[in-house]
């Protein structure tokens, strides 16, 4: 959810507070999966409060982020979003299975063959052992 939420909020204003104590608020331009930030028109805080800078723009690294602070109403939305993707992905999953001419694919994406799915097909079972 954090991610598809960051992605939602794409010009919409935020603010950022990083772990020092400082804060950005402005309008998110772009976002990474590292949570790595664009901001435009962005006003920066110092950690006492007391100075204030204005920016065109400013990257922000996502390891050095506190907190995100977006618009309410977004949550709900996002929500919304995901919700409705995963009927339709419920919906389209009750359809019947179609194979690929009978081969069966393992979780790797490799065919299996016969019954171990090793190549040639399985002839007795766990070997021949050491005759012992």
């Amino acid at each position: 959810l954090p991610l598809s939420l960051l992605n939602a909020a794409q010009n919409k204003p935020m603010l950022v507070e990083l772990k020092n104590g400082e804060t950005f608020n402005g309008h998110l331009v772009n976002c990474d999966n590292f949570m790595n930030i664009t901001l435009k028109e962005v006003y920066q805080t110092n950690p006492d409060g007391d100075r204030f800078w204005k920016l065109k723009e400013c990257y922000i690294r996502g390891s050095t982020i506190k907190y995100i602070r977006i618009p309410e109403n977004l949550l709900d939305v996002v929500k919304d979003e995901q919700n409705r993707a995963r009927e339709v992905g419920r919906s389209n999953a009750r359809g019947a299975h179609v194979g690929n001419r009978g081969v069966l694919l393992t979780g790797r994406g490799a065919p299996m063959r016969g019954r171990g799915g090793r190549g040639a097909p399985m002839r007795g079972g766990r070997g021949r052992g050491r005759g012992m």
